[in-house]
């Protein structure tokens, strides 16, 4: 009844026709098109032909009625729908509206997409272009959205129009597309691109216009993209940009100057920005320049190294009443430090606090270590202790800077002081700062604090043995050997280890310190640990028993040279020996040692060792065994150039380079063989030099003068005629000196006797005994 009584009442159709209207606006859903309805189809198939039925309820949700729905019109047509068998048009106003109202509800995707598709009406270009104007230029995307879906749709037919207002829609709402409206299209799509990052697509559109010839492309199109490649990190091809910006006569505006002058300083080409820096001011006249491009010139000047032009600009830019920012300042003052220029640095740091400027943690560091380097290091303190007021935290390296500094000069205690300061902080110092500290203290000899230092950075994590061989060689090269062998002692106990060469070391400085009982432990660490004792070695403590001139210490030595287990100590034993023992001479005994020899690799050692040997054994008053040695050692051309004989003309012995055994060996036995040179085959030669030199001078002319010889003594040899040496060759106790060995007192007593009583001399040859040496024990 209700249901009738409403459809009866004439004051409710215009209401249910308004509502049925909202309903096909607002409820596309509702709605099934068909393409094969028309307006002019009869009465009779209508019923047929209404595919969708609206039921209309009340507040409570009840049904009030039902009636056929409407259906759009054809495709193709106006913005119409049909109400049963009426065609009703739809304002243009309100169908904008609904795409307006779906582009910014859904914005863009297949939402978008499915709705716009479901709309009971088929737009039109021109309906298109008052949405399009109609969306916010704020926010483009759903305008672009609608334009896409649009451009799939068979109505639509591209227009200039369209294009402007999708571009901009604030320009030109009303005014047909002209020439310059197309162009400014066109600036604006490449513009618009830029704004949206897409790169490939504004340059490729770009591009596509300049080969084209396009004129119109102004400076804002340049700019945006140019600040596109910056942002993408490409300045090369911004700066191509730039040029051909320049190739094509468009007018650098501002914001050009302002993008490429740091673009170019910034990327090093500073002659291109100063180029253009000044074509800029030439332009503008009396106006200001913009501070960011005199803070990018200062800046990338002043890390070129170009000082002289960034102070230039930096004094150009106070002048026109700009004041340095903080930025400024630290740039500028790194790059005066860097350049070594420390007091102009200085100069702008004080500056800088005096202008109300707080230096940053930066700044400070790099001032600290600056004077530290330099060496000023009462500047680099108190620098330091303001940083540290300032509330900065300073970084190992700047502590690790300062307390190497303090350890080169070395100021132990400041360097412990902020050794201290570093480790209370929590700070952990690094290798360098280890090492320089542990060097100061080995320095100044402080062991005990040098082992608490070694033991922190062992704790740290630090590998310590490096470090404590090297302060244990510092011990050692300066003559601390006591030193030396508490810290090996200490090394000991914390577990860290030192290799051969070191124990070496140490061992040959126990040696030259007479601390033989410390010397040996050393020896058999060295040759337990599988090093091998090498000939130099052995010779050296050798050279010890030489000096030694006390029974203690020559036991303790033998013992030593008994640890090394060098093939040389059993050499040196047997020599000592009888032949009954030996079962072989003393010349073929040596011949055979000395062959064992690898002279391309030990010559040097042994020579070391024929000096020192023949010095034991002159010592020792083994002249033949002495003679024996430096024969064998002749013949294996260790001495090539000792003796040398020039013809008739002058025959020299050279035992400059030999020790003082070795020097009268050579002497003794040399002249032995000019000797026999004379008597046995004839040859004299006009004179006969033995060059000494300074040192062994006198120690031969003394040796020579006990059997009066004839040389005469100059500032570095001794020369004499051959006919007189020949004739002091001929006299028996010349010819006993030079077949045993040096004559005793008693007969060069004898031979005096001789010359004054020569009818009384008896025609027999004295033979001095050989001294009993005491034997060497293995």
């Amino acid at each position: 009844m209700l249901l009738l009584r409403l459809r009866s009442s004439n004051l409710l159709s215009p209401l249910l026709r308004r509502r049925r209207s909202e309903t096909l606006i607002l409820n596309p859903r509702r709605l099934c098109t068909s393409s094969s309805e028309s307006q002019s189809q009869s009465p009779s198939s209508e019923a047929a032909q209404w595919t969708g039925e609206i039921l209309y309820l009340d507040e409570s949700g009840g049904v009030i009625g039902s009636d056929r729905g409407l259906r759009p019109a054809e495709p193709g047509r106006d913005a119409h729908v049909l109400d049963g068998s009426l065609l009703r048009p739809i304002p243009r106003s309100s169908a904008a509206a609904k795409l307006v109202e779906l582009a910014r509800r859904w914005r863009w995707g297949p939402d978008l997409d499915s709705s716009l598709d479901r709309l009971p009406f088929s737009p039109d270009p021109s309906i298109l272009s008052v949405a399009l104007a109609a969306l916010p230029a704020a926010d483009p995307e759903p305008a672009i959205s609608l334009f896409r879906w649009a451009r799939r749709q068979s109505w639509f037919v591209p227009s200039d129009a369209i294009y402007v207002l999708l571009l901009d829609p604030a320009a030109f709402p009303d005014a047909e597309p002209s020439a310059a409206t197309f162009s400014s299209s066109l600036n604006l799509a490449v513009q618009y691109l830029c704004k949206s990052s897409k790169l490939d697509l504004a340059f490729s559109f770009f591009k596509k216009l300049r080969d084209a010839g396009f004129k119109g492309i102004n400076a804002q199109t340049y700019n945006s993209l140019m600040t596109l490649f910056l942002s993408k990190g490409l300045p090369y091809k911004a700066f191509e940009i730039y040029e051909s910006m320049e190739g094509s006569h468009c007018f650098l505006d501002s914001p050009t100057y302002d993008l490429m002058l740091p673009a170019l300083a910034k990327s090093g080409r500073l002659d291109a920005a100063l180029r253009l820096f000044e074509e800029m001011k030439t332009k503008r006249g009396t106006e200001r320049l913009a501070l960011p491009i005199y803070a990018a010139l200062v800046d990338c000047l002043g890390k070129a190294g170009r000082l002289e032009a960034a102070v230039g600009l930096y004094q150009e830019m106070q002048s026109v009443g700009y004041r340095p920012s903080v930025t400024m300042y630290v740039s500028i003052i790194e790059s005066l430090v860097k350049a070594g220029k420390l007091d102009a640095g200085f100069k702008l740091w004080l500056e800088m606090k005096g202008t109300g400027f707080r230096p940053n943690f930066g700044l400070y560091t790099m001032m600290v270590e600056a004077h530290a380097r330099s060496g000023r290091l009462d500047a680099a303190i108190s620098i330091f202790a303001d940083m540290e007021k300032s509330g900065f935290l300073p970084t190992p390296s700047t502590y690790a800077c300062l307390i190497e500094m303090h350890s080169a000069a070395g100021h132990v205690d400041h360097a412990m002081r902020l050794y201290n300061s570093m480790t209370n902080a929590g700070l952990r110092p690094g290798l360098s700062t280890f090492t320089s500290l542990l060097s100061i203290l080995a320095n100044k000899k402080l062991l005990d604090l040098a082992a608490k230092v070694l033991l922190e950075m062992k704790a740290v994590g630090f590998a310590v043995d490096v470090n404590a061989s090297d302060l244990l060689m510092i011990y050692i090269k300066g003559g601390s050997t006591d030193l030396a062998l508490k810290w090996l002692r200490f090394m000991g106990s914390a577990g860290i280890r030192t290799n051969n060469f070191i124990i070496k070391q140490l061992f040959e400085s126990c040696m030259k310190a007479r601390l033989y009982d410390s010397a040996q432990p050393l020896l058999d660490t060295y040759v337990g640990s599988a090093a091998k004792v090498d000939l130099i070695l052995y010779t050296s403590v050798l050279a010890h028993l030489v000096r030694c001139q006390e029974e203690k210490n020559e036991r303790a030595i033998m013992e030593i040279m008994a640890v090394t287990k060098h093939k040389a100590h059993e050499f040196l034993c047997e020599l000592f020996t009888g032949p009954e023992q030996r079962k072989k001479p003393v010349l073929s005994f040596v011949r055979e040692f000395f062959q064992g020899i690898d002279y391309e690799a030990e010559e040097g050692a042994a020579k070391y060792f024929v000096n020192v040997l023949l010095n034991y054994l002159v010592l020792m008053g083994q002249m033949n065994r002495a003679r024996c040695v430096w024969k064998v050692a002749y013949e294996n051309k260790l001495f090539p150039k000792a003796i040398v004989f020039d013809q008739h003309i002058a025959w020299s012995l050279d035992v400059r380079n030999l020790s003082v055994g070795a020097a009268l060996v050579a002497t003794v036995h040399t002249l032995h063989r000019f000797r026999k040179r004379m008597l046995y085959y004839g040859v004299v030669p006009r004179r006969v030099k033995l060059v000494t030199g300074p040192t062994l001078k006198m120690v031969v002319a003394q040796m020579l003068n006990s059997v009066e010889s004839p040389f005469e003594i100059s500032k570095v040899v001794l020369r004499a005629p051959g006919d007189s040496v020949l004739e002091w060759f001929k006299k028996p106790i010349v010819q006993q000196f030079l077949l045993n060995e040096i004559p005793s007192k008693a007969d060069v007593l004898m031979h005096k006797l001789n010359v004054l009583f020569p009818s009384c001399a008896p025609e027999v040859r004295s033979f001095s005994p050989l001294k009993q040496v005491s034997r060497m024990t293995r």
